[in-house]
């Protein structure tokens, strides 16, 4: 009922950080579920997001971008892991907990906690806990970092990037450079999209340590549709009206997302965000941020 009552309204104003503030917001006071099964919800609308974000896209244009940036993405995860790791073991961290924040800062957040959690025998309270502080974060960055593109006067391309590689979830990355500008968002997807890929030989690795004789790859199956609708986008004949209509379908859908995702924002989730693994967190975070933005002020035009 109350979320009836918001929606439209968020959907009319367009800004996902509004609406996860507002989802949020909602679920701390009433200290109860505002909308049932959201994280099942809050998935789905946001993979039907990027996939129409994809119809907006060249195809030839993502494959120059995904080129272009390969090497900064190959050097932000490796720097990233390995300096949470050294971080993580200095700050006396457990290895599990340590390789959650880690891995999840490096690649893609909550995806990658989700996927590594098993491999590695994660207890719920230790995926629990890496989850709302990764949570937390990228909420942070969805509301300081279109303020911190413009005050350092980033282009649409410099936001898109600095982005992709500073925050975790794809959700966010995607909602933020949205925020900044429609090629930004578009620079930001795919980028981050490219970023989630490195899943592959972090699962490999994991499995190998761990002595798991099984490998399983948990890439979202929503990246191939995103592919697809590129493609398709590029080759077949649209309307002219269909690609506004589709950034319009894409960012309603993505407000409808970050709503649901805000309202999972519960206290218990933040009961969890204390001790060694959220002080590990944060300052790997706050290593990251500012590398990432000077080296994309340096190298990125």
């Amino acid at each position: 009922m109350l979320a009836a009552l918001v929606l439209p309204y968020l959907l009319y104003q367009g800004n996902p950080a509004v609406a996860l503030l507002v989802g949020m917001s909602l679920t701390l006071v009433f200290d109860r579920p505002v909308v049932g099964f959201s994280n099942l919800y809050s998935k789905y609308l946001l993979q039907a997001a990027i996939v129409l974000l994809g119809l907006k896209l060249n195809m030839a244009d993502m494959w120059r971008i995904n080129a272009d940036y390969t090497v900064f993405v190959a050097i932000y995860v490796v720097s990233a892991i390995a300096i949470g790791l050294v971080l993580g073991r200095l700050m006396g961290v457990d290895n599990v907990s340590n390789a959650l924040i880690a891995s999840g800062t490096g690649i893609c957040g909550g995806t990658t906690i989700a996927t590594l959690a098993p491999i590695i025998k994660a207890s719920a309270d230790q995926m629990g806990a890496a989850l709302a502080i990764v949570f937390l974060l990228n909420a942070v960055a969805l509301f300081t970092f279109p303020a911190i593109g413009e005050y350092y006067h980033l282009s649409q391309t410099q936001f898109g990037v600095w982005v992709a590689l500073a925050i975790h979830d794809t959700s966010s990355v995607v909602a933020t450079a949205a925020l900044y500008g429609d090629q930004a968002a578009s620079v930001a997807t795919t980028v981050k999209l490219g970023r989630t890929l490195w899943l592959i030989p972090l699962v490999v690795v994991a499995s190998l340590v761990a002595g798991r004789g099984s490998v399983k790859v948990r890439i979202p199956g929503f990246i191939l549709l995103f592919i697809v609708s590129s493609v398709l986008g590029s080759v077949l004949p649209m309307p002219a009206a269909l690609p506004g209509f589709a950034g319009l379908a894409s960012k309603s859908l993505l407000v409808l997302a970050l709503f649901l995702i805000g309202t999972e924002i519960n206290r218990q989730t933040l009961r969890r965000l204390k001790g060694r693994v959220l002080v590990q967190a944060l300052m790997l975070w706050m290593l990251v941020v500012p590398a990432t933005l000077f080296m994309v002020i340096s190298l990125v035009e």
